[in-house]
């Protein structure tokens, strides 16, 4: 027997699955799996319970696609593990159904729309760093002063602490203790 499964996602513990609960409840699910995760944490366990609850035929409900996946990425990567299990989704808010083909469309669109967004942000990086070298610049990140290093490491061997020493002569306080290791520098007590 097929059923209609949701999923209910907060992103803290101050937040309620209460609202999203009953609205999958009145769409007819017959049950709910929850997370108290952020959207950037894919270590999920009510969604993992529920694609292991999950059968051929079902449907995954969510209140608003948000609430599965933070980029369209993500959404389309488990579009697709849902459709080849035989899984359809189901969303409230955008009134998608890939259990039809309408629904099915509208996601094959939104992945060549994303496939399309990220073509143009490679091109225009490539253009960016093209520009860059015909003014002379170097893209990335600019190499170390030999100097600032070799001041901060004196600053450091004289007893000024790190961070004292990074702030006195520009640098950050992480390249002086990368360096610190990187040369041995024993520190004084």
């Amino acid at each position: 027997m097929t059923g209609i499964l949701g999923y209910a996602r907060v992103s803290t513990g101050d937040q309620d699955v209460g609202g999203q609960t009953l609205r999958l409840t009145q769409a007819g699910a017959i049950k709910v799996f929850t997370d108290v995760r952020s959207g950037r944490s894919m270590d999920r366990p009510g969604l993992a319970a529920l694609l292991d609850y999950a059968r051929t035929g079902d449907t995954l409900a969510v209140v608003r696609l948000d609430r599965l996946g933070r980029s369209l990425a993500e959404l389309l990567a488990m579009i697709t593990m849902l459709k080849n299990r035989g899984i359809a989704l189901l969303s409230l808010e955008e009134k998608i159904d890939t259990s039809s083909a309408a629904g099915e469309l509208v996601f094959h669109v939104f992945g060549a729309i994303a496939h399309f967004e990220r073509r143009l942000i490679a091109e225009r990086t490539k253009d960016g760093i093209a520009a860059a070298r015909v003014r002379g610049k170097l893209p990335g990140r600019q190499p170390l002063d030999a100097d600032q290093i070799s001041a901060a490491l004196k600053l450091v061997a004289a007893g000024l602490s790190p961070t004292n020493a990074a702030h006195q002569v520009g640098l950050g306080r992480s390249t002086v203790y990368r360096e610190i290791k990187r040369t041995g520098l024993q520190r004084p007590l």
